[in-house]
């Protein structure tokens, strides 16, 4: 059983024997501050998980080198204090610290906070259950391990703050889920939230899409049309695989981003901008800057917060249940009770899964399509490209399996094969990139 790492200083005994008599407290491996130096400089040097602080009048210092420090990013806290505004304290506050405190201090609350931590902290708690899964959720996201855990932990922190996301991961890793999971978990839950994937625009209509039109702003114009940045009013816009979008209309993101302001094609009046920018990109920022893909200027705007998912093949002890967990869904939509072999299992967790999360999810879908009651290896298709696919393969496939279904998994087979790359996908596929992209946020919306 793992036991999390408390970092303690209280400087008032009573409140210290309080706390270090408490249940909750005792589950935890405490690592006290001394005397011998500040404690935010024995924080630093410790490997602690969570840290509970008194603050005072006396620790300017040691608040400002935890802002200078990566550590926000990397563990909670919880802050106890006289009430006296500290605006070092304010700041970290600000920046995503965790949570504070102050007296009359209600010691029921502040131990159920800390149970809460102990459980989110602690590997054999569970979070939240989905269905007959065994892996913890945050939001939209699935996964228990280690890195998925951290960035859980990192998501809370700066989804309740204003600053502009970059999210970094390679396709399929769950970039769309991470942001939609931020907006969630921010103040702006209640307002919309709006994706729209930047390779998929025509140059032709970048403007139109981004900022909307006026009713004859040009050919084909015949009414009044909401951008994105209006539909997402107040709420939070995704751009999607920003580093595909033209470097020249990346000119004008930038300049809504510095202003605040956009105004609508065809129109001779600015609007102001209230969304919260949450951006994605499968590729490398720097590489693409380099590139000529990604204006620098651009990704600083961008990148106020950057974030990075994962890959699956480092989040080796999710593997095997994100494939339970999918299965487990389809059999409650499905009411049948199918199951993984242990072959299958097995070749699950040797997989490389180039495709991450994605090709898991849709590996097991078509397993399940192909299976009757136990899946088997060979149901997963994992080693069948399908230009390859011959004739004794299509008669395997089950007569009566609707036409959707089987687009969709030459559809998914395909971006696999091709290590999610579209372009490619779309050439082999006989169909255009932007048909692509209409046929996957279908697909996405339809996921549980």
């Amino acid at each position: 059983m793992k036991h999390p790492r408390l970092f303690l200083h209280v400087q008032e005994p009573a409140l210290a024997a309080q706390l270090l008599q408490s249940a909750v407290v005792k589950r935890f491996i405490v690592v006290k501050s001394s005397d011998a130096a500040p404690w935010s400089e024995q924080l630093l040097q410790q490997s602690c998980d969570l840290a509970f602080i008194q603050a005072d009048q006396h620790s300017e210092a040691d608040y400002q080198q935890l802002l200078s420090s990566n550590i926000l990013a990397e563990m909670d806290f919880i802050f106890v204090s006289d009430g006296n505004p500290e605006p070092w304290l304010d700041k970290l506050m600000r920046s995503g610290a965790g949570y504070h405190f102050r007296q009359p201090l209600d010691m029921v609350c502040i131990l159920d906070t800390l149970q809460d931590f102990y459980q989110q902290l602690s590997s054999t708690q569970q979070q939240v259950k989905a269905n007959n899964s065994m892996l913890d959720q945050f939001g939209l996201l699935v996964g228990s391990s280690r890195s998925m855990l951290k960035l859980y932990r990192t998501l809370r922190k700066v989804a309740v703050t204003e600053a502009n996301i970059l999210i970094v991961g390679e396709s399929g890793a769950g970039k769309e889920l991470v942001a939609n999971t931020v907006h969630l978990a921010s103040y702006r839950a209640e307002q919309p939230f709006i994706a729209i994937n930047c390779g998929a625009l025509s140059p032709e209509l970048v403007d139109s899409e981004l900022f909307g039109h006026t009713k004859g702003a040009f050919t084909g114009a015949l009414r009044d049309h909401q951008g994105v940045f209006a539909q997402a009013e107040g709420g939070t816009l995704f751009l999607d695989e920003v580093t595909e979008m033209p470097i020249e209309q990346q000119v004008k993101l930038l300049r809504v981003l510095e202003s605040g302001e956009y105004r609508p094609v065809g129109s001779d009046k600015c609007r102001q901008a209230n969304v919260r920018i949450v951006a994605a990109t499968n590729r490398d920022p720097q590489q693409a800057i380099s590139d000529g893909l990604l204006r620098e200027d651009l990704y600083f705007r961008l990148a106020q917060f950057p974030v990075v998912v994962p890959p699956l093949r480092d989040r080796n002890d999710d593997i095997v249940g994100l494939a339970q967990h999918f299965l487990a869904y389809r059999n409650a939509q499905e009411q049948q009770q199918k199951q993984l072999s242990t072959a299958t299992l097995q070749l699950i967790a040797e997989h490389r899964w180039p495709g991450n999360v994605r090709e898991l999810k849709h590996a097991v879908e078509r397993a399940y399509i192909l299976a009757d009651k136990m899946i088997e290896p060979d149901h997963l298709l994992l080693e069948m490209a399908l230009a390859d696919t011959t004739e004794t393969e299509l008669n395997e496939v089950p007569a009566g399996v609707p036409l959707e279904q089987l687009e969709k998994a030459a559809i998914l087979n395909t971006l696999e094969q091709n290590a999610g790359n579209k372009t490619d996908s779309a050439q082999q596929l006989g169909i255009s990139v932007k048909t692509l992209y209409n046929k996957l946020e279908k697909y996405q919306q339809t996921e549980p």
